[in-house]
């Protein structure tokens, strides 16, 4: 981290201050104005999405994650949406939700399958916020998530038409981080069947912790049948030292993290929209 240096004139600070000033007294009057209507009634402003990411020490998931939130508010203008994460970034989901203060929210957790964290820490989270809390279901399995695979695989060079060489010695490993818990697994040999119907050739979930098969299993048993033109999938929301670790198992090639792919957009308000629409039970 380099040091920083001290503004060279008070007048710097001063200027500085005030613009933040301006800025925050701004960004208040505009949020205040978009509850008002033309005719002088409030508007119902929509609970808050609020994407709960699990957090990584690689500074490109908070870049992505970010990018990703952005990406929300562009598809769905006027919906406030913030930012929350279980552990090692900032901001921390309960101060997120303790910020909201009596806002509505809906946590949309920004991961793939069920598990500990889906079930345990996100719910006990949204149930310690000082407003009522949804909590929707994640990401996977949903064919909106097998086409973001579908198309970081045809960016990183697999065949957009599978020819009958492909389809006889090709795979995919789908490389997901893993639980011990039984349904994660679940979720992702759905999520597995999915893109192998829309790839036309097997898929086999593999995991780089606390489940089987690892990544380099699932390829010795690939390469066992004849299968050696395997890909990568890189089942992981964004960039971190699970994702690399799989990607350089590639034999072949392998596909980017999902990240903030338009399709991964559409999913998250699909499954805020999603939880608006069933009946809301209490997290706690």
């Amino acid at each position: 981290m380099t040091a920083s240096h001290p503004p060279r004139s008070g007048s710097r600070v001063h200027l500085g201050s005030t613009a933040q000033l301006m800025d925050g007294i701004s960004s208040r009057l505009a949020e205040g104005l978009r509850l008002v209507s033309p005719l002088g009634h409030r508007r119902t402003v929509p609970p808050v999405l609020v994407l709960a990411a699990h957090g990584s020490r690689d500074p490109r998931a908070l870049e992505t994650v970010r990018t990703l939130a952005d990406r929300v508010r562009e598809l769905r203008p006027g919906l406030p949406v913030r930012l929350g994460h279980i552990e090692l970034n900032e901001p921390l989901l309960p101060d997120t939700l303790a910020a909201l203060g009596g806002t509505p929210a809906v946590l949309v957790p920004l991961l793939l399958s069920r598990g500990y964290h889906v079930k345990q820490d996100i719910p006990g989270m949204a149930a310690a916020a000082p407003a009522r809390a949804r909590v929707a279901a994640p990401l996977g399995p949903h064919p909106l998530l097998v086409e973001t695979l579908y198309d970081r695989l045809l960016e990183a060079g697999w065949p957009p038409a599978t020819d009958s060489t492909v389809r006889r010695t090709g795979a995919v490993v789908l490389a997901a981080a893993g639980s011990r818990d039984p349904d994660s697994a679940t979720d992702t040999r759905r999520t597995a069947r999915l893109l192998a119907d829309r790839l036309g050739v097997p898929v086999v979930p593999a995991y780089a912790s606390a489940a089987a098969p690892t990544v380099p299993a699932a390829l010795r048993a690939l390469a066992a049948r004849g299968r050696h033109r395997v890909a990568v999938a890189s089942c992981f929301t964004a960039p971190g030292r699970f994702a690399t670790q799989c990607a350089q198992q590639a034999p072949w090639l392998a596909s980017a993290p999902l990240g903030a792919h338009e399709a991964m957009a559409r999913l998250v308000l699909h499954r805020y929209d999603q939880s608006l629409a069933t009946p809301y039970r209490s997290a706690a």
